[in-house]
């Protein structure tokens, strides 16, 4: 998975899934200065309602 991709795709689709939110917090220690502003950028959408969390529930 790529960061900026998926910065990307939950800016434009205003959605972000857990187990996107799940690879995120997994390779935290591997990501650059950039790649941590655009987490943080990320965060800050989610704080103020643009982009939210999909939540796919099992049948």
């Amino acid at each position: 998975m790529n960061l900026g991709l998926l910065f990307l795709k939950s800016n434009t689709l205003g959605v972000i899934t857990l187990s996107e939110l799940d690879w995120i917090t997994n390779h935290q220690s591997e990501f650059s200065r950039l790649d941590m502003s655009l987490v943080i950028k990320i965060g800050r959408l989610m704080d103020s309602g643009m982009v939210e969390i999909e939540n796919i529930l099992p049948f």
